[in-house]
């Protein structure tokens, strides 16, 4: 990452509260904060003027005016000072009121930040919002200690959260939320508070897929609340597309008075799935399974076999990893990988590459009998069939894995994970 060439740098809690000077050399202020304004992940943001208290007051003072800025003081070119009340414009972030001490989201960590400290670069044309001190200073019988340098990061590393409804889409310039995995977006949610939450979830509601894919990973106590939050349609919109597995256990999650009206707004595919899953009890295999399988007729080829999941877009990758051969009475007759039929000639007949006898489960074996079967034959997903051998739906690994951790487990801080530059090398900052 490219740094700024600096001939000095400012923290943010050093100049707060300074004087302001006038050019005669009288002080007519204080510092109260400072005025940045957002251009995106790919620059770093200039210092457009400073808030400062006079006689009561807050002003604005335009970084044009500014001939002189220390961590002692701040020096003006004028000496007079317009004492209209400072307004702030969209756009405009105060570094003291919407960063300073507020929590923000490191990206390449997927974790959410507090901000004890502002760093502030002179780039020679200007001054620039440069990094941020993430580390919480030392304290000694309750007063700060210095703990030897300050724990700075580049300011591109994050994207900023909670400030002035004004900058909301200048804060969203980036786009980066969106470039993380659903997990990643949903441990965020569950650290949030609820403002911090709410401006999550605002990014990524222009992507439908990406909104539901997060909801399906969100702990079902803090996917509750938020769906509390929501009315029946908002709601029915993200069930709509989640997986009708995780889907059900939502709507089972609700207050009884809304599930029948979220019910009836979804989808009538989707309704017919969520009623036939929530009629099983969540820890059997019923409760557990996916209703969408990869199936095809007996006398198919490998590759009809595989043109049929090639355009399963819509189903789970993981209930992909198995087709399931049916005859004429929609029976199973046996099972496939998807790594045999790719390593068969296409027009190899399926039935010559089935498992005649695949090990499958009735929708009442509970999750222990699953997980053993699973365990004991190296099995990735398992079919569940009917009394007549009628496949009604498959358990997947990944169902199975979640159903199995203990909840202890779940909070538990996650190991530290290899964290890369995800802004790249980027361009030096520019001004107008």
């Amino acid at each position: 990452m490219t740094a700024i060439p600096s001939s000095q740098t400012i923290h943010l809690s050093d100049l707060l509260g300074r004087p302001v000077v006038a050019r005669s050399g009288d002080t007519v202020g204080r510092v109260e904060d400072v005025i940045v304004s957002l251009r995106g992940a790919r620059e770093y943001p200039p210092v457009t003027g400073l808030v400062v208290g006079i006689g009561g007051r807050r002003v604005y003072v335009s970084s044009r005016q500014i001939t002189d800025l220390t961590q002692e003081h701040v020096h003006l070119s004028k000496n007079k000072v317009d004492l209209r009340e400072f307004e702030r414009r969209d756009g405009e972030v105060l570094l003291r009121a919407d960063v300073l001490d507020h929590r923000l989201i490191d990206v390449a960590a997927a974790e959410l930040v507090h901000a004890y400290d502002i760093e502030l670069d002179d780039t020679g044309a200007g001054w620039v919002l440069a990094r941020l001190d993430t580390r919480r200073p030392a304290r000694l019988f309750g007063l700060i200690k210095s703990a030897g340098g300050h724990a700075s990061r580049d300011w591109k590393a994050f994207e900023p959260l909670i400030g002035h409804r004004g900058s909301i889409l200048d804060r969203r310039a980036g786009g980066r939320v969106s470039t993380l995995k659903p997990a990643q977006i949903a441990d965020l949610l569950e650290d949030a508070d609820k403002d911090e939450g709410g401006e999550i979830l605002d990014r990524i509601h222009g992507d439908p897929e990406l909104e539901a894919d997060v909801f399906e990973e969100l702990d079902p106590d803090k996917a509750t609340k938020i769906l509390d939050d929501m009315t029946d349609t908002e709601v029915a919109a993200v069930l709509a597309r989640m997986r009708a597995d995780d889907a059900a256990d939502a709507i089972a999650d609700l207050r009884q008075a809304r599930r029948r009206r979220v019910l009836d707004l979804l989808p009538a595919g989707q309704r017919t799935k969520v009623i036939t899953l929530m009629g099983f009890n969540p820890s059997t295999a019923g409760g557990l399974m996916s209703v969408d399988v990869a199936s095809c007729p007996v006398d198919s080829t490998a590759g009809q076999a595989l043109s049929i999941i090639a355009n399963a877009r819509s189903m789970q990758p993981e209930a992909l990893l198995k087709m399931h051969a049916l005859n004429d009475a929609d029976e199973l007759v046996g099972v496939v990988s998807i790594i045999r039929l790719l390593q068969s000639d296409a027009d190899t007949p399926v039935k010559d590459l089935l498992d005649l006898d695949p090990v499958r489960v009735t929708p009442e074996a509970d999750l222990t009998d699953i997980a053993l079967l699973m365990a004991d034959y190296n099995l990735v997903a398992i079919p569940v069939v009917d009394d007549g051998d009628r496949v009604v739906g498959v358990v997947t690994f990944d169902d199975v894995l979640e159903a199995t951790i203990p909840e202890d487990w779940r909070r538990r801080e996650p190991a530290p994970r290899p964290i890369r530059d995800v802004v790249g090398t980027q361009d030096e900052p520019g001004h107008d």
